[in-house]
């Protein structure tokens, strides 16, 4: 197989979201975030083991992503949608049963005047100024947005990842101050807020990152690996160059293995004589540019010629990988490519 595999251990996510929704009280609810295809994982076939698992609550991004994760999970499980209802999303919201966090005053009137009575959420800018209402819009209009029964009140943190960050305390103060008394559940913390402690988790919390293994979740679960083959190996003698652009010079003879992945796969240029590779727990440097399909990596040190080294695994975790390439976990994991032959592994199944 010329394709790289990226294992996506099923059980693994379950038990970070079980972990998570343990950090919190028995009375609130632990819901799980699968925008962006599952953090590029698969949402068919993680968020099926999340339900089975216990969840009932999504959030994805756009409506387009919750009809996709309505024909995975059928009727039943609630699906929000983060960009709320955007103009042409009507059908979608209204016949899939999907529950837009409403973002702003044109939101809420498109919203309630094309499908009255369905259900809702909204979304309060606390101080991140991406999306959400402005407490002064939110102070004009939330005697009618009340009255019209909205499901959830939520916001989100800017520096959940941050805990010593002012900024975490004055968004807390500023969403209490918008919604403390109004007899509606409300939301604050994704994966970072949950582990800011209890004051941070109101009624519901909003887990992403933390699934799939990624910081600041520290304790969870590796649930990510991704192997690729090796094409073919060759001598570079010293003075020979490695890549396109000379990239890499041989200072002295080496054994130059060429792996089946490259930018397109997202393993970016950034770790272009950087980042690593491993054979079991040895690390393997990457040679000269990331190209395209191809990467060079140098397996002097070992023994023998592996069938395939590791860029996700046991040694190195999307975070590590995100480090070398001056990046975050999130952008590795959601940047893996369609190429990857996907294998899910869980117990459950056998």
């Amino acid at each position: 197989m010329a394709s790289g595999i990226l294992s996506i251990d099923l059980d693994a996510i379950c038990a970070n979201w079980r972990a998570l929704d343990r950090a919190s009280a028995a009375t609130v609810q632990t819901a799980a975030v699968v925008k962006a295809d599952a953090y590029g994982l698969g949402v068919a076939r993680v968020a099926r083991a999340l339900a089975q698992a216990g969840a009932r609550r999504f959030f994805v991004a756009l409506a387009e992503e919750g009809a996709t994760l309505r024909q995975a999970l059928g009727p039943g499980p609630e699906i929000c949608v983060l960009s709320g209802h955007m103009a042409g999303d009507t059908d979608m919201i209204g016949d899939l049963d999907l529950v837009p966090m409403l973002n702003s005053l044109d939101q809420i009137t498109r919203h309630l005047e094309a499908l009255p009575g369905h259900a809702f959420g909204i979304q309060l800018d606390t101080g991140m100024n991406r999306l959400g209402m402005e407490p002064d819009d939110w102070a004009a209009v939330a005697a009618i947005v009340l009255e019209a029964g909205p499901q959830l009140l939520m916001s989100h943190l800017a520096c959940a990842d941050m805990p010593d960050a002012a900024q975490n305390a004055a968004q807390l103060a500023t969403f209490r101050a918008l919604t403390d008394g109004l007899g509606i559940p409300r939301s604050l913390s994704a994966t970072g807020g949950i582990l800011l402690g209890p004051d941070y988790h109101f009624d519901l919390t909003r887990p992403g990152i933390g699934l799939y293994g990624g910081l600041p979740f520290a304790n969870a679960q590796r649930a990510v690996s991704l192997s690729l083959p090796v094409i073919q190996t060759r001598m570079v003698e010293a003075g020979e160059y490695v890549g396109y652009a000379m990239g890499w010079q041989a200072q002295a003879s080496t054994h130059v293995a060429t792996v089946a992945a490259g930018y397109a796969d997202g393993l970016g240029r950034a770790l272009s004589n950087k980042g690593r590779l491993w054979s079991g727990d040895v690390p393997c440097p990457i040679l000269g540019r990331v190209s395209m399909d191809m990467i060079a990596v140098d397996i002097t040190h070992l023994e023998g010629v592996p069938a395939a080294l590791d860029v996700l695994g046991a040694q190195q975790s999307p975070d590590d990988l995100a480090e070398a390439a001056g990046t975050i976990g999130y952008e590795v994991l959601t940047s893996l490519g369609a190429r990857y032959a996907r294998r899910y592994q869980s117990g459950a199944r056998g």
